[in-house]
């Protein structure tokens, strides 16, 4: 194939995706400005060329107990270039009802965390996040995020090598594993 057939093929496979509001598969989810749980704007592509783990979070859930790992992963792993990106929602089951404030004062408090919380997002459904738009269509698999304290692992290239269902804790071998082989990289 011809070079010029190959650029042609490349822009119309874009103006496809375009046009079907679809995310093209290896799309980087690490674009784009979103806002930090204090109020500040937040480029996201800043993170570009480290290991991320975006997880949809919840003061009031089960799983809620998993701040306590994700911040043991991100002191952990840090220094190495891992970063934990935490995003409240309220999608599942009304489990995280407070305002920005409350939930920084409840996850400081309570956990301790220290890594990058956002501001109050939607994760699934009417209004989601482009965050969120981009990370369940191009991950493998696809789809809706399920509940609270989904996981998603970007590889320091920006494309999605992971996605890890919310009983899967920051302890779990499988997740610890994914983010050593992506440090790796």
């Amino acid at each position: 194939m011809s070079i010029d057939k190959l650029l042609m093929l490349v822009a119309f496979c874009s103006l496809c995706t375009l046009v079907s509001g679809g995310v093209a598969r290896g799309a980087s989810p690490l674009t784009g400005e979103m806002k930090l749980i204090d109020g500040s704007a937040c480029d996201l592509a800043q993170y570009n060329g480290k290991v991320v783990l975006i997880v949809n979070v919840a003061s009031r859930c089960g799983y809620t107990g998993q701040y306590e790992g994700l911040q043991k992963l991100y002191e952990a792993y840090k220094d190495k270039g891992l970063v934990v990106l935490g995003f409240p929602a309220n999608e599942f089951g009304g489990q995280e009802p407070g305002s920005d404030a409350e939930i920084a004062q409840f996850c400081s408090t309570k956990y301790g965390v220290t890594f990058p919380m956002f501001s109050k997002i939607v994760v699934k459904g009417s209004g989601i996040a482009p965050l969120y738009k981009t990370l369940t269509e191009a991950a493998n698999p696809a789809g809706d995020v399920k509940w609270n304290f989904e996981k998603f692992l970007v590889g320091r290239d920006g494309t999605i090598v992971g996605r890890y269902k919310s009983g899967v804790g920051p302890d779990d071998a499988t997740l610890k594993g994914a983010i050593e082989a992506a440090l790796a990289k």
